[in-house]
């Protein structure tokens, strides 16, 4: 994938954030995988360029790209830096509440033209506050943090015939605010399963958070980094479907994923354990042991504080959790292909057609076992319906050129387009419909 698409596909996202989510900054860089300055050049160029969200489906990547960064950025000299007090920063944040670190650091270079740049001027203030940090209960506002991770054992579910014993994950989802959880079981923790999982705890809860938080997961995260972990497209795209954002939990920070741990904690108490002398031959058979335990647990009072999960869950967060979208999220796999010489790209061994002039080029291809669709730049380019034909082609008449020896407004290579006519005069694709 070129990288100016990538770009495109972050500034979309950014831009859907902060207008349709209304994410703040540091919340958009994170989900997004990009530093925060970055989010905040994003945003200052997007209101010069007058766009708007949703953007305008004329707007491909490629004119999103020419709007937004016409030229290529110079780098400035390096400049004299100033120290700063970093204790009067962090006093200042804890009496002023509303106080951000970025009007501080601006205050700061109006004295200092100079000094630290912002992302520098951060560094350093976390690096001060590190020695001086003190643990601290989190509060999470009611309705905005659904915290998702699977469990460490599993539950073995045997087979009739062989007797063979096959392990179930369990999936554990709560609420930040009310603690409210969610488990189901699942034959594996591949990316269909963990999909799944998700779309039914919004189902169980009734709705979506502003946020889900996940603990890095293979399955969620394609690089797991300490700073900026990249998500599985698919699970981007559940995201956007329901209208929420994915905050992936800080590698070697607890504190991030407390409320998961904690539930998780409790699901291997009060439901594995529970479990634990009997016998399953069907994942349908332990789902329908863990329903009952999981109203237990959930309507169990809390030792040091009144209530139940399930009363905290009715008053705090049921009533301002956003509504569920009106169709149930369609899984779809994500691939990268590359149109062919015979201007068709493969998918699952079999071959679909994609406008000739796109020959030689990198595309993105988007299936969900029913449809295939083909994107060039963020824009969708060719539609099929799904071939379980190996090794055989679909092909679209109007991808075709006029003459199979027509080259003209391809972007090929000199070479390439020696070779596409000579491949014209041997071979024409045969049409499927």
């Amino acid at each position: 994938m070129a990288q100016n698409e990538l770009s495109m596909r972050k500034v979309k996202e950014v831009l859907r954030l902060r207008f349709a989510a209304n994410l703040n900054q540091e919340q958009i860089a994170r989900s997004c995988s990009i530093a925060q300055s970055t989010v905040h050049r994003y945003l200052k160029r997007a209101a010069a360029a007058g766009l708007e969200w949703p953007v305008a489906e004329e707007y491909d990547d490629r004119k999103l790209n020419d709007m937004l960064f016409p030229e290529r950025p110079v780098r400035s000299q390096r400049k004299r830096r100033e120290g700063v007090e970093f204790a009067e920063v962090h006093r200042e944040l804890k009496t002023h509440r509303h106080l951000t670190l970025q009007l501080i650091w601006e205050e700061y270079r109006q004295n200092q033209l100079n000094g630290y740049g912002y992302s520098r001027f951060c560094e350093l203030y976390q690096e001060w506050h590190r020695n001086h940090n003190v643990t601290m209960r989190q509060e999470h506002p009611a309705g905005e943090k659904m915290f998702v991770d699977w469990a460490g054992p599993t539950v073995p579910i045997y087979d009739h015939r062989t007797g063979e014993a096959m392990p179930a994950s369990l999936f554990v989802a709560v609420l930040g605010a009310s603690t409210y959880t969610f488990a189901r079981a699942s034959m594996g923790q591949g990316l269909a399963n963990w999909i799944d999982c998700h779309v039914r705890a919004f189902e169980f809860f009734d709705g979506t958070t502003k946020l889900i938080v996940p603990d890095n997961p293979r399955t969620g995260v394609d690089r797991a980094c300490r700073y900026e972990p990249d998500l599985n497209r698919t699970y981007h795209e559940m995201s956007q479907h329901y209208g929420t954002a994915v905050l992936p939990a800080r590698p070697y920070k607890p504190r991030d994923k407390a409320k998961v741990e904690n539930a998780v904690l409790l699901a291997e108490r009060w439901i594995f354990a529970v479990l634990r002398h009997h016998k399953f031959f069907s994942l349908v058979e332990l789902q329908d042991a863990i329903a009952p335990l999981l109203e237990r647990l959930n309507h169990r009072r809390f030792r040091k504080r009144e209530g139940t999960r399930a009363l905290l869950y009715a008053s705090l967060d049921r009533p301002v959790l956003r509504p569920l979208p009106a169709e149930r999220y369609v899984m779809a796999d994500w691939k990268t292909v590359r149109a062919s010489i015979d201007y068709h790209v493969e998918i699952d061994r079999h071959y679909y057609s994609v406008p000739y002039q796109l020959a030689g080029q990198q595309l993105e291809a988007r299936f969900t076992g029913i449809t295939v669709e083909i994107f060039d730049a963020g824009k969708r380019i060719a539609s099929h319906v799904q071939s379980p034909a190996a090794y055989r082609h679909t092909t679209i008449h109007g991808h075709m050129p006029k003459s199979i020896g027509d080259t003209r407004g391809l972007r090929l290579h000199p070479r390439l387009r020696v070779a596409y006519r000579m491949f014209g005069r041997c071979r024409r694709p045969q049409l499927q419909f």
